[in-house]
């Protein structure tokens, strides 16, 4: 029997119903802001049993933020008790559930409800759980996070393996990895980290296969003392110092991705030469520096942040392969240069799908256009956050949000900051709903694409960033220059009046 929660869907923009997908950093995110706003009608559906996102899911050896963790907090809840420089991923999820506690978004969450799909009618929202629930809202957002779907790619024979085999986001810690022949087939982010404590396992002989080498800034992560804990708990001003610190380093490298500006290309010249320098200082072996030695742009791949895979993978029972799969078996890989690689345990460093988003749910719009109609040429979003022809609906992190070495909490609270600036004008009626144009989503993107071409992701990398062809799904700017963009909503760019009676709008005819 379906349960359904309905939700104000009758002109009272005063209290109107939220639904939020996902409890992760965002979704919490924007609970605490709604709730800020005098919005208290706010469900907030989580697919699992507990909050956190990225980090409830990923829990492999060695998980830790790449961003300094004062850098990864929410702007209005410090924390001084961190442990360390960067923080590991426990303590994070920690963080996220005390503030989930702390500033009251339990009492509006629902636990392992798994939205199956979103359809716009009758002027709202019709949600459905895969709990056979309905819930009704006048206002959704998904907040399902960026990196949230695992990519297993298809080897032949993947299936024949007799051994254990498991992403690194779905690590099964079952599996006792002692003593066993791992291979890891991936060398990114998430592999430079739980590497390194593979090796260091008892008896654990691990092959790496690589793809592609990686740019990887030394990144020394020491913990803090008590004395410093003390200063951060008696002294607010001086986690700000340190947190500013920390991003104004990080946007220093994002303008250097990013800028013509000559003082900006030598940033990214000194950037480059010290990631550089640290890997010759690192790696003795000629053979291994060379298969180690990136041969594209830094940054036109996420850079690493990692003072701990040079030296594990020069270890004896580390072995690094640059030959290509050419199929699994069931012992091992085959490369394909015809050799087998006898494993106990395949683990898949694959990454995730960047343009999930909101998907695999159902996701349909006004007259029935859905998601993937919308999306069939080309995914994209205006101010990546709404998309023509899904009224009142925003996607938190969407395309082109700025995705590269930067804190995603300062990303979200800029975008969660512009959303309620949008759900004020439209609860005072300035709005009839909160739709941006397709003409003004063409102006976006044509200032996209243009500013495209100066960036370094567009230097003919392959890189998790780029969409299907070849164009950047980040930012193509500066932090500050996305920051100026996102400070106010230009309503011109939104419908004022029934969209309906607008020839621009996005539809689909039904039969």
């Amino acid at each position: 029997m379906s349960t359904s929660i309905t939700g104000n869907r009758n002109g009272n923009r005063k209290d109107p119903a939220v639904v939020i997908i996902g409890a992760g950093m965002t979704g919490i995110l924007l609970v605490i802001k709604l709730k800020e706003a005098g919005i208290n009608n706010i469900t907030l559906l989580e697919k699992k049993d507990s909050v956190g996102g990225t980090w409830r899911e990923n829990t492999y050896p060695g998980v830790a933020c790449d961003v300094p963790a004062h850098a990864y907090t929410y702007s209005f809840a410090a924390n001084p008790e961190w442990s360390s420089v960067f923080a590991p991923g426990k303590e994070i999820h920690q963080y996220f559930i005390d503030v989930w506690k702390q500033y009251g978004v339990d009492q509006y969450t629902h636990f392992n409800e798994a939205v199956t799909s979103c359809r716009y009618e009758e002027g709202g929202w019709t949600v459905k759980t895969g709990k056979n629930k309905t819930y009704h809202a006048d206002l959704l957002f998904t907040a399902t996070g960026l990196l949230h779907k695992p990519v297993t790619p298809y080897f032949p024979g993947k299936d024949s393996f007799v051994g254990d085999q498991f992403h690194s986001a779905e690590w099964d810690h079952s599996i006792d990895l002692k003593g066993k022949r791992i291979g890891c087939i991936g060398t990114g982010s998430s592999a430079a980290q739980y590497i390194p404590e593979l090796v260091g396992l008892e008896g654990a002989d691990v092959t790496v296969f690589q793809r592609t080498p990686q740019w990887i800034v030394n990144t020394e992560n020491r913990s803090y003392s008590e004395k410093e804990k003390q200063k951060f708990r008696d002294d607010p001003g001086f986690i700000e110092k340190t947190k500013h610190r920390a991003l104004y380093i990080f946007e220093q490298g994002t303008t250097a991705l990013t800028s013509t500006k000559f003082v900006d290309r030598l940033k990214h010249r000194l950037f480059s030469w010290n990631a550089k320098r640290y890997l010759k200082k690192s790696v003795r072996d000629p053979e291994l520096l060379k298969k180690l030695t990136p041969d594209y742009k830094m940054g036109c791949k996420r850079v690493i942040m990692n003072s701990t895979f040079y030296d594990a993978i020069q270890q004896p029972n580390a072995h690094l392969v640059t030959e290509g799969i050419d199929r699994i078996e069931p012992n091992g890989i085959r490369t394909v240069d015809g050799k087998e690689h006898e494993l106990d345990v395949i683990i898949y460093g694959t990454g995730f799908d960047p343009a999930a988003y909101m998907r695999p749910m159902e996701f349909t719009g006004r007259n029935g256009l859905s998601i993937d109609e919308a999306w069939s040429k080309k995914i994209q979003a205006y101010r990546s956050m709404l998309v023509p022809g899904f009224p009142n609906y925003i996607c938190m992190l969407g395309p082109n949000s700025p995705i590269g070495n930067y804190s995603v909490i300062a990303m979200s609270e800029v975008q969660a900051d512009y959303a309620l600036q949008l759900v004020k004008h439209w609860q005072a009626g300035e709005l009839q709903t909160i739709e941006a144009k397709p003409g003004a989503m063409q102006r976006w993107n044509a200032m996209l694409r243009e500013r495209m071409g100066n960036t370094v992701w567009a230097s003919g990398c392959n890189s998790w960033y780029l969409d299907v062809d070849g164009d950047p799904l980040t930012w193509p700017d500066t932090w500050q220059a996305w920051v100026a963009l996102m400070q106010e909503p230009e309503l011109d760019d939104f419908y004022r009046q029934q969209p309906e009676s607008h020839p621009d709008q996005p539809d689909r005819k039904v039969a």
